[in-house]
């Protein structure tokens, strides 16, 4: 029963990331210093050397720059050893051309894995789930996404939500259903009489007082 217990345990979104040390395929790595003062997007596969992790990781590794641009660090994980962590980046860069320079955690002991619920019975005993967790500079878990064993994730909306995420922080607005950046965002409601009716003057798009949009 504690064995089960364990495995299903998972951070929620609002928690702080459970810290960890682990070695990757930059070297050991402690979870807390990797994501000092930057986002992390940490996302689980099943399995080195299997076609749908495969082009989900050298996805990630074609996006580097991109996630840089965002302030944003990558760390990738799957219950293998660090030697075939090492053979499968040899192997994807010889064939395709691609290089996985973000690490990879080697967590063939499932620590971090058990750590994070990214082992869900249901799916798998020995294999992670597709999870990605986005923590923000603070440390805190922003949004969790879980997909199963067999299919791959939608690396446009990892990014589009990353940016939806960001937005809303740094304008203090809310994001709107299918919005994509440069849209409209949303307006937090008033909390007032008086708000209300300096909403009615503003050049917001009002649905009605409680829902309106704006440009940033």
């Amino acid at each position: 029963m504690e064995e089960i217990q364990e495995m299903t345990m998972m951070p929620r979104i609002g928690d702080q990331a459970p810290d960890f040390e682990a070695t990757t395929t930059i070297g050991n790595l402690k979870m807390s210093d990797y994501n000092k003062d930057s986002w992390v997007i940490m996302f689980s596969h099943p399995a080195d050397f299997t076609p749908v992790c495969t082009t989900e990781l050298t996805a990630f590794a074609q996006e580097e720059e991109y996630f840089a641009s965002k302030n944003t660090k990558l760390i990738g994980l799957s219950i293998d050893s660090i030697h075939s962590h090492i053979a499968w980046v040899n192997n994807v860069k010889k064939n395709m051309g691609i290089l996985m320079k973000f690490p990879i955690i080697a967590d063939i002991d499932m620590k971090v894995a058990k750590l994070y619920g990214m082992l869900q019975p249901g799916e798998s005993q020995t294999a992670a789930v597709r999870a990605v967790f986005f923590i923000d500079p603070t440390g805190k878990i922003r949004l969790i996404m879980y997909y199963p064993l067999n299919v791959g994730r939608n690396m446009n909306e990892i990014k589009r939500v990353l940016e939806a995420l960001q937005t809303s922080d740094k304008n203090s607005v809310a994001i709107p259903l299918n919005w994509q950046p440069g849209d409209k965002v949303i307006v937090p409601p008033p909390k007032t009489v008086a708000e209300m009716e300096e909403r009615e003057k503003s050049d917001y798009e009002m649905v009605d007082f409680y829902l309106a949009k704006k440009e940033l």
